[in-house]
């Protein structure tokens, strides 16, 4: 890690980068491109090569679910130079556990080759855990689900399962009462 990667990794993201998880953590990969391409280019220091990173997979992501195995793969590999040397979490950003998630989708990318790439399991396509402030739902989550809110985890950014007003974390199990709606409100 180079020395002043430290001083980086302190303080929050640019909120952009904030949306950009969030739309990510949704699948939302395009939109997540351009938000933290939004980031990206708001920063000046060394932050601004992990916001790239990002972008990154986040790109990757999309070119597998249009099922163009060429792009998934160049774009994997870019991502890798700018995500390397990086710590195992930055600005609350589990850096180190999304390019282990990224390889494992890239792995099983390669096994399927580029005419079965369609069968990819999306479940592969994890959220970015983030412990960093997130936003709450917005009238597009809500359209998206049908009318029902999406809960994104204050805890790490993954989107939150709601069954019988109790909302839990797939991914680190918080959880919380729907009908505590202060939480998002305030």
């Amino acid at each position: 890690m180079a020395s002043n990667q430290g001083s980086e990794c302190s303080g929050s993201p640019n909120p952009a980068a904030t949306e950009g998880i969030r739309l990510f953590n949704l699948g939302e990969y395009f939109e997540a491109h351009e938000a933290l391409e939004e980031a990206w280019h708001a920063e000046t220091g060394r932050v601004r090569e992990l916001y790239q990173g990002i972008l990154q997979i986040a790109v990757t992501y999309l070119h597998i679910t249009r099922g163009n195995y060429q792009g998934a793969v160049k774009v994997h590999a870019r991502s890798q130079k700018w995500l390397r040397d990086w710590p195992e979490v930055c600005r609350g950003i589990a850096v180190g556990q999304l390019k282990r998630d990224a390889e494992v989708v890239l792995a099983e990318a390669q096994r399927l080759g580029p005419a079965r790439l369609s069968f990819l399991d999306r479940s592969l396509l994890r959220a970015i855990q983030f412990s960093g402030p997130v936003s709450p739902p917005s009238s597009a989550d809500v359209d998206r689900q049908g009318g029902k809110h999406i809960y994104i985890c204050d805890r790490c950014g993954a989107e939150m399962r709601e069954q019988n007003c109790k909302v839990t974390c797939p991914n680190c199990g918080n959880r919380f009462d729907c009908s505590d709606l202060n939480i998002y409100f305030d």
